[in-house]
């Protein structure tokens, strides 16, 4: 690994430089710690740091020149970090034989073609081995979890829910230094002034003592812990809840629950609510319906016909406590309506496959989360380059669809809606080879 990167750098193929970091931008799964950290003092106060970045060249060849070596940023770097409050020594030890990590910036650039269906999504975060596991933990931290319950008001089966997705109960920290992720990623990555932010939370975090630069260990992108924090966040959610005078999120499975229920409490998480609840659908019923930004309370949602997924009326609710349904595969899939405890889980990691399976991996863990509705396990979900296809079509007929970027997002979603609704198919907003297939058509 060179230690600088004044000399040409060779990347995979780049359709171009701008296009890709926009591409990707996209397709990285959010984590709770890539949320906007709510305005909580953090460790030491912060000058406002302008990124250090690097002016990149691209030649004919598509391959990117670097114009500043690593070793200049990290002295600019360095002493915008000095103003920020860092001691020069807890940067210079922290920095001490770092160099870019390349794996870090494939990592990063990374665009899989395929994805996992919800169901198999499921099936692997739901497993038998991993239910038995949070059902000991529970039972073996019944005490602190009580604690933590009693505190943040956040049911224990979700936090242990979140510590088995995250890292397996801790066994999956990610084995990477984040100063030297952090660091390949201000340099070089797509989102350079985010990435010095999370490097200079680090540095705080150091500083503050919470644990060593050598020890502090995570994901590629800087994720922490047992429940997986990016600085920033720790900054603003971690507790030292067992008291010994450091917040540690690594081997303190009392601060890392503690923390990931101060972070669901400050996300909106309501005492004693479920999550949401698999539903079943009246005959007729309008799909469209089926969409993030339309909220009704129970009560309205079961004059329109819904019910629990078992034919039982929906539960007494109130007017202010407002539901979402959601299809994840659509209308041929099980349905479910979605409260404030549902968002919450989304601000933790903004993905509503893995919020599902934090509410329903919290309910098995007392015999329930089974889901009724059948999965259409038949279907097979569009690969990358098809969504990107379909997204092109979409718009070239006059249903915008935005970027062309795989990201089945709100505009796509609205898009296949109204080309379904055009098509006398039910409006679910579901990408199908179906509806492909009818698009290519001229």
């Amino acid at each position: 690994m060179p230690s600088c990167f004044s000399r040409r750098w060779q990347l995979r193929q780049l359709i171009a430089a701008s296009s890709l970091i926009l591409l990707v931008a996209c397709a990285e799964k959010p984590t709770a710690a890539d949320a906007t950290p709510l305005p909580v003092a953090s460790t030491l106060p912060v000058a406002p740091v302008a990124p250090v970045a690097p002016v990149i060249a691209v030649d004919a060849n598509l391959d990117i020149q670097p114009t500043i070596s690593f070793s200049d940023w990290q002295a600019g770097f360095r002493a915008q970090a000095l103003q920020a409050g860092i001691r020069p020594d807890i940067f210079d030890n922290a920095f001490a034989g770092v160099t870019p990590d390349m794996s870090v910036v494939k990592a990063d650039r990374s665009q899989p073609e395929f994805t996992r269906p919800v169901w198999e999504y499921l099936d692997g975060a739901i497993s038998a081995a991993r239910v038995r596991k949070g059902q000991a933990l529970l039972n073996q931290y019944a005490d602190v979890l009580q604690n933590i319950e009693t505190r943040y008001g956040v049911d224990r089966q979700v936090l242990v829910a979140v510590w088995g997705m995250e890292s397996n109960f801790g066994q999956f920290q990610g084995t990477q230094s984040v100063i030297r992720s952090l660091a390949t990623l201000a340099y070089e990555g797509r989102r350079r002034g985010f990435a010095q932010d999370q490097l200079l939370a680090a540095l705080q975090i150091i500083q503050h003592g919470d644990i060593t630069a050598d020890r502090m260990l995570g994901s590629w992108g800087g994720a922490m812990g047992q429940t997986q924090f990016i600085p920033t966040t720790y900054n603003t959610h971690a507790v030292d809840f067992d008291g010994d005078g450091r917040r540690d999120i690594w081997n303190t499975p009392a601060d890392a629950l503690a923390s990931t229920a101060h972070y669901l409490q400050s996300s909106g998480w309501q005492r004693g609510q479920s999550w949401g609840y698999e539903v079943g659908l009246a005959k007729g019923f309008d799909y469209a319906l089926a969409d993030a930004s339309t909220r009704k309370s129970l009560a309205q949602w079961q004059q329109l016909g819904v019910s629990l997924a078992n034919g039982s009326p929906l539960p007494a609710g109130t007017d202010q406590q407002q539901a979402a349904l959601l299809l994840p595969a659509g209308y041929r899939g099980p349905a479910f309506l979605v409260i404030d405890n549902f968002r919450a889980i989304l601000k933790y990691n903004n993905s509503s496959s893995y919020a599902l399976a934090i509410g329903l991996l919290s309910e098995r863990f007392r015999g329930g989360g089974y889901v009724i509705g059948e999965w259409p396990r038949n279907d097979t979900p569009l690969s990358r380059s098809e969504r990107i296809e379909l997204q092109s079509l979409l718009s070239a007929k006059q249903y915008d669809a935005g970027t062309p970027d795989g990201i089945i997002g709100a505009n796509t979603r609205k898009a296949i809606r109204s080309a379904q609704q055009s098509y006398g198919w039910p409006a679910d907003g579901y990408p199908t080879h179906e509806l492909l297939e009818t698009l290519r058509k001229p």
